[in-house]
């Protein structure tokens, strides 16, 4: 057995020992203290693990992804992410950046977007139903979401054993034969972040509630073939006309066929290394880079060369992405061209789920945080079958703009977000307005302080 084998065993070992004693809690600060998921409760019992935990409130900053991104504009165009996307950041901004997102609008999408932003969740689907609790809108339970991201969500209450808080990341992983009692220490810790680090969609027929889209398998192939079995789209692209799918956060899918996954290295080992004095986990979730020495010098013996890969593997999954993300703007637009020319269904079918296939494959490798280290031979594989699906798609327009006489195709300026963004029709200024009527008319009227967290002046 290597070196760096022996010791990722002695890790699991020391894990096993800590899960059985001692607390892996991520606590926060509450506003709600009757509730079921209420933070504050475990700050007796596990002081070390809710002081590190409410550290990530440090984790403040973020970047806006649309403007580092302006493509992304037009690829999502027609869906709330091509109105705000920023990068994530500490666990006790998630009820706040959800509440205050131009995403959720004026609060009257389902309540199934505070799935993952809370542990009071759970509490809340249990006095609703699941259904319930999804039927229910973004902006009705608002006053019932107190708590962010933390101890109940990963813990049973008031005590250190792990558990799969969300009725849909039991089912899910049950799905792909993971079911969570039969998991060793390591997985047991990473499906608990995989409840909410994992794509997801909003299931139309049973009340938009949480549905994780595992029935064939867990890889892009195989939830692309369970969408399009069941004809299922998040929306259609008002450019192109094709139905598209979004891809949501896959880590947990892509950690699960890593390098990292086959030696039971996983989240908690990365993301949460070092410990207290008592022996328990560090609950001040961040990059594992920034806690080197603890997180990944066990394995990793070179700091600088391991930066280094990392570096290199994500300067080569953005050169392919921007390749991409060009090629799909380009055939959302000769799609466009093709319309106004008076094509047909029949005509336009073939290269229309070219697009939806090669933007999901794209999206399922770059809308996943950290691809590059979780998984950047997963990531490259997908973007190289997305060239060829794109590349194949404008071929197939290329036939339908010529035989309709089509010899010039007007592209969009996406040098900035704004640009980009007046380019698909997005009245930004307007958006605000609203979100502003509903922090001022909803939110200010007895919503709990997490929800305005990071935002107050």
């Amino acid at each position: 057995m290597s070196e760096c084998s022996v010791r990722v065993l002695m890790t699991k070992r020391l894990m096993a020992l800590a899960l059985g004693s001692a607390a892996l809690v991520g606590c926060g600060q509450p506003s709600m203290t009757d509730s079921p998921g209420n933070n504050e409760a475990w700050q007796a019992t596990y002081p070390a693990e809710y002081q590190s935990w409410a550290e990530t409130e440090n984790t403040s900053a973020r970047t806006d992804l649309l403007a580092h991104r302006p493509a992304l504009v037009v690829l999502w165009a027609g869906s709330p992410y091509a109105k705000e996307f920023h990068s994530p950041r500490g666990h006790q901004f998630a009820v706040a950046d959800v509440a205050q997102t131009l995403r959720t609008a004026d609060g009257q999408g389902s309540a199934a977007c505070w799935s993952c932003k809370s542990p009071d969740v759970p509490g809340l689907m249990e006095k609703y139903g699941e259904n319930g609790f999804a039927a229910h809108t973004f902006a009705e339970l608002g006053r019932e979401v107190g708590n962010a991201v933390g101890c109940a969500d990963c813990h049973e209450p008031g005590e250190s054993t792990l558990r799969l808080s969300r009725p849909y990341a039991l089912n899910a992983m049950n799905k792909v034969k993971q079911p969570f009692e039969a998991q060793n220490a390591s997985w047991q810790a990473s499906q608990t972040c995989g409840q909410c680090h994992v794509t997801y969609y909003f299931q139309p027929e049973e009340d938009n509630k949480v549905n994780i889209p595992w029935i064939f398998g867990s890889t892009a192939d195989e939830i692309e073939r369970y969408y399009d079995t069941r004809r299922f789209y998040d929306w259609v692209h008002p450019i192109s006309g094709a139905p598209m799918v979004k891809a949501r956060h896959p880590e947990y899918e892509h950690w699960s066929r890593s390098g990292h996954a086959k030696l039971d290295v996983g989240c908690v080992d990365c993301h949460m290394a070092g410990q207290s004095a008592e022996g328990m986990h560090n609950h001040k979730v961040s990059g594992a880079m920034a806690q080197y020495e603890q997180a990944c010098q066990g394995c990793h013996q070179d700091e600088a060369e391991l930066a280094q890969t990392l570096a290199q593997h994500k300067a080569a999954i953005d050169e392919a992405r921007t390749e991409v993300e060009g090629l799909l703007i380009q055939a959302h637009y000769e799609a466009q061209a093709a319309w106004a020319a008076e094509a047909n269904w029949h005509e336009m079918n073939s290269a229309l789920m070219d697009i939806r296939h090669a933007q999901w494959r794209w999206d399922f490798a770059t809308s996943s945080h950290g691809i590059h280290a979780h998984n950047p031979e997963e990531g490259m594989a997908l973007l190289t079958v997305a060239l060829q699906q794109v590349k194949m798609a404008r071929a197939k327009l290329a036939q339908v703009l010529a035989e309709r006489g089509v010899d010039s195709v007007d592209y969009p300026d996406v040098s900035s977000k704004e640009t980009a963004q007046a380019a698909v029709d997005i009245d930004l200024p307007a958006l605000q307005q609203q979100k502003q009527r509903f922090i001022e008319q909803q939110m200010a009227n007895g919503w709990p302080e997490a929800a305005m967290r990071g935002y107050q002046e």
